[in-house]
């Protein structure tokens, strides 16, 4: 096809406009969905942590039949006491309680990973206990609060809000 004399062939103005618009919106809805992914994915540090804290304060307790490092209770049991050494963490900073002593030493514990802040995680923690209970909890009007997470008392948040 033959043009007009003094046009040249190439794209629009409003051609170019509206592949801008389309590119925008496309990145409006990838953008929020993939750093929420990313923060999901800063998650399975922590439970992976968790897991094999409790599975280290089993095998202590098997061996011992306390959680506890004495009779008189008070520190955990594994490799860092009541700050278990983790190697390789960046996301969550750990720490260990122990509970209900009796003669024998401390029969109960809760193992909890809470956000650093620094990598976008203030506000919630994991935790996990010798019964094998699960909960998470976010601080009101913390990061990950203002991110839309939320508290479950029954698992270890994977999704907005509160899904496991």
């Amino acid at each position: 096809m033959r043009r007009a004399e003094g046009f040249t062939e190439g794209f629009t103005l409003i051609e170019l406009m509206i592949t801008v618009v389309i590119i925008a919106v496309i990145a409006a809805i990838a953008l929020p969905n993939y750093t929420d992914y990313v923060t999901r994915s800063k998650f399975s540090e922590a439970h992976g942590q968790l897991a094999d804290l409790r599975v280290k304060m089993e095998q202590y307790y098997m061996d011992n039949r306390r959680y506890s490092t004495n009779a008189g209770g008070g520190t955990c049991g594994i490799p860092g006491g009541n700050a278990p050494t983790t190697l390789g963490t960046r996301y969550f900073t750990y720490a260990c309680a122990p509970a209900a002593p009796n003669a024998a030493g401390d029969q109960q514990y809760v193992v909890t990973a809470s956000g650093v802040a620094a990598q976008g995680l203030a506000g919630i923690s994991f935790t996990i206990n010798q019964a094998n209970a699960r909960t998470t909890a976010v601080t009101g009007g913390s990061q990950m609060a203002g991110k839309g997470y939320g508290a479950n008392g029954t698992c270890w948040v994977v999704k907005k809000p509160s899904l496991c």
